[in-house]
């Protein structure tokens, strides 16, 4: 043991509930359990890590005999790691308004039936829903001396409806996800927002591509704040060398209105009371007024690259600990979104996420918007679609010229490396001066 300098033990048992229902049909409905481990050790050069299923607290003999089984795959590593000093503390769970486990899952399904059965309104060719529940019980412990036991339960539900008119087919979708309990109560106005969203996309006429004023919605704006600037603040991104990021500490990258937050401790859907390494999770300033000030870091990439704290480091039950975002936003600027359009005077707002590609170490990025309206002298006048985003993300920093007052954030999750985390992404309306705008409307 003494070629050990360091270990931890992640110990996840829970449980996942699924719903999903198509075209008022309840496909599935049930709910599963796991429990997981991953040992880690640190040897000579690098780490060595086994995974456990229907993990148990073992006696020294057999934690000895596991440590010793990751020591042996430690030695042959050829990677060198290295660990910085953090300071270890676990803040509370937030408390739940409704625990999901006190309601059966015949009611859950037939409420999220009556929110599926009112997005089926006239033009309305197919429905969707779907509900997710998650409770992770989590057992940390490391040859520090740290231990922590905490519990998370997060729920969510999504509604897609798909509209058809004359071969135009277009879709509209919704989403909330909560680490506050059971959220489906009270939401069967949503079926219907989507729904009618599809239908007026219908109408909408294609967007024209083009540079131009953009403002962007506060979901799409958290979109591009979590894909383009968090991503490739990632420690372990920077290490390798494939981010646009690397080596600029300290330097004007955005305009100075400009704040970029990535805040474990903020209780939205990423939350988290301590990373996964057992380090604190506090509030990171990406940028700070337009300056790169921050990294996002686990310990090894806190240890390797420095700039920036680590207590970023997140894992799924079952595998081991990636530098990942938490909740990733701008901070609220000034203007209200009246002041906004008046600045803008002639250009387009985007709203909403379809998804997108970013690649951070080039630095460029491409978005799609969900819809749009045109902007015509300093006021919202028609409905486009199949409208996008794209450009290099340190040009865009600098563009931004005003940040809204009006912040939202938005739930999902993000994956990287074969796992996929809760993430809140949000912004206030943004607007950008020189916008790259992907449309398929002709001239």
């Amino acid at each position: 043991m003494q070629d050990i300098r360091y270990y931890d033990i992640r110990h996840v048992q829970g449980q996942v509930t699924h719903i999903d229902i198509d075209n008022t049909v309840v496909e599935s409905a049930g709910t599963s359990f796991f429990d997981h481990a991953v040992i880690r050790v640190l040897g000579p050069r690098g780490f060595g890590i086994i995974t456990l299923d229907n993990y148990r607290d073992t006696s020294k003999k057999q934690l000895g005999e596991l440590l010793d089984a990751a020591l042996a795959l430690a030695i042959i590593t050829e990677e060198n790691a290295n660990l910085a000093d953090t300071p270890g503390k676990i803040l509370p769970v937030p408390p739940m308004k409704e625990d999901p486990r006190e309601t059966g899952i015949e009611e859950k399904t037939a409420i999220l039936l009556d929110i599926e059965k009112s997005a089926r309104i006239n033009e309305i060719v197919n429905t969707r829903a779907n509900y997710i529940e998650k409770i992770d019980t989590v057992h940390f412990e490391n040859s520090n001396g740290q231990e922590y036991n905490y519990e998370t339960c997060r729920s969510g539900f999504s509604i897609l409806a798909v509209a058809s008119r004359s071969g135009i087919v277009q879709m509209g979708y919704e989403r909330e996800h909560s680490i506050h309990g059971l959220n489906i109560r009270h939401r069967q106005e949503l079926g219907r927002v989507a729904a009618e969203r599809a239908v007026q996309l219908l109408g909408a006429e294609s967007a024209k591509g083009g540079r131009m004023p953009a403002i962007l919605d506060p979901e799409l704006a958290g979109v591009f704040a979590h894909e383009a600037v968090g991503h490739a603040s990632e420690g372990d991104l920077v290490q390798e060398g494939n981010s646009v990021l690397n080596g600029r500490i300290g330097e004007k990258i955005g305009n100075s209105i400009l704040t970029i937050v990535d805040d474990p401790s903020l209780p939205e859907f990423g939350f988290e009371p301590v990373d996964a390494e057992g380090s604190e999770v506090i509030r990171t300033e990406i940028i700070r007024k337009g300056v790169l000030n921050s990294y996002l870091h686990s310990r090894e990439t806190l240890a390797a690259v420095g700039n920036g704290c680590a207590g970023h480091a997140r894992a799924v039950a079952g595998e081991p600990p990636l530098v990942r975002m938490s909740n990733t936003y701008i901070e609220n600027g000034e203007s209200s979104l009246e002041e906004m359009l008046g600045e803008c005077r002639s250009g387009i707002l985007l709203k909403g996420s379809r998804g997108g590609q970013v690649d951070p170490g080039r630095g460029v990025f491409q978005f799609n918007a969900e819809y749009g309206y045109l902007i015509e002298s300093g006021e919202l006048t028609r409905m486009v679609r199949d409208v996008s985003l794209s450009g290099e993300i340190l040009q865009t920093l600098h563009s931004i010229s005003l940040c809204g007052n009006d912040r939202i954030m938005s739930q999902g999750y993000c994956g990287k490396g074969g796992q996929s985390v809760p993430v809140s992404d949000g912004a206030p309306h943004v607007l950008l001066n020189d916008a790259v705008v992907g449309g398929s409307g002709n001239d």
